[in-house]
């Protein structure tokens, strides 16, 4: 923690200092990124060891995607459309594709002495699947409409501010149903707590607002480093940004996965792929019209074609609550096949 501390701090120190390099302090700032996610997946476990997988995964995706929220804010305000749209699409292909697959294979793994199998309730899943369908609905509408041109093309900022009002209000349906369902036996944490309850959610809170100031920082150092490197935007805000503004899941889904916590590991990934898209999407569709750059539902084709095949590819894979290593090495050549194509988008 002391180690993860003083990364944060001389991200913050990189950030002001001149003549320190912004490749330098873009790549401080991805380590403080990385070293926040390792203290919130040490506190979720904890916190799941009282609270159950269900209200664990949904309190740590929160805290886990408040760095993404906040590179979004900064983003829209520096007038980035393509970094930011590219950053939340970049969120739900990353958790749903490249972390979600790493999950199952450190997951399926650690059963390769029994069957090899990892095993999992399918309900969260599924519903999660249900979520990104709704999400990527409105999105595939008004990509159809652009490409007629019809007179609902010109319209794309009202049906995206309808869209979002909406969409949260199946987000709050399906949450309360959630929340207030009992789990089934079996899907508990185990283990022993080492930190108090207090402990632990005051280290999930204290590592999400620090996250907060260290993405500014992230994305100050970003375009510098985009220019230097020469990477297309898209690829940065696909792949970069979304890496480590989800460095949380990572740390947190791969650990508790390979020490057996299937549900625990799944329930953090997948509240995360369903928040972003059903929650912090429309969310930010809304907040962004207090910025200098207006968000909406509108992507370019091979996006909204990369976000269906998602949600089909990952209901096919986990929606019986069984997952191989194959099926995990499916998942991550799937993301590396889309990163492929935002490198030379």
């Amino acid at each position: 923690m002391a180690a993860v501390t003083l990364t944060a701090v001389l991200s913050g120190v990189t950030r002001y200092a001149h003549g320190v390099s912004r490749v330098v302090a873009f790549v401080v700032a991805t380590l403080a990124l990385a070293g926040l996610a390792w203290i919130v997946a040490l506190a979720t476990e904890e916190v799941g060891q009282r609270l159950g997988t269900a209200a664990t995964g949904l309190m740590q995706s929160t805290v886990g995607n408040l760095p993404e929220f906040f590179v979004v804010i900064f983003a829209l305000q520096a007038g980035d459309r393509v970094v930011a749209e590219s950053a939340i699409l970049g969120s739900i292909l990353v958790n749903a594709l490249l972390v979600l697959g790493l999950v199952i294979v450190a997951g399926a793994l650690r059963e390769r002495k029994r069957d090899g199998i990892m095993r999992f309730n399918p309900r969260l899943p599924n519903d999660t699947a249900t979520l990104l369908l709704v999400s990527s609905f409105i999105i595939v509408l008004i990509g159809l409409t652009h490409g007629a041109s019809d007179p609902a093309s010109h319209h794309a900022r009202t049906i995206s501010i309808i869209g979002a009002l909406a969409i949260l209000a199946v987000y709050a349906t399906w949450l309360r149903q959630y929340l207030t369902t009992p789990e089934p036996a079996g899907t508990h944490v185990r283990g022993q707590p080492r930190l108090t309850l207090a402990t632990s959610i005051v280290l999930l809170v204290l590592a999400g607002t620090a996250s907060a100031f260290v993405s500014d920082w992230f994305i100050n150092a970003l375009e510098p480093t985009i220019e230097t490197l020469d990477i297309s935007k898209a690829f940065a805000g696909l792949v970069i940004v979304a890496i480590a503004g989800n460095a949380v899941e990572h740390a947190a889904g791969v650990v508790l996965a390979a020490k057996g916590q299937a549900d625990l590991a799944i329930s953090v990934v997948k509240n995360s792929v369903a928040q972003i898209a059903a929650f912090l999407y429309p969310l930010l569709v809304l907040v962004s019209l207090l910025t200098a750059t207006t968000l909406t539902f509108s992507l370019a084709p091979v996006y909204i074609g990369a976000l269906i095949g998602t949600a089909v590819i990952v209901w096919q894979i986990t929606g019986d609550g069984e997952a191989t290593v194959f099926e995990g090495a499916a998942l991550v050549a799937t993301f590396v096949i889309l990163a492929t194509v935002a490198a030379f988008e």
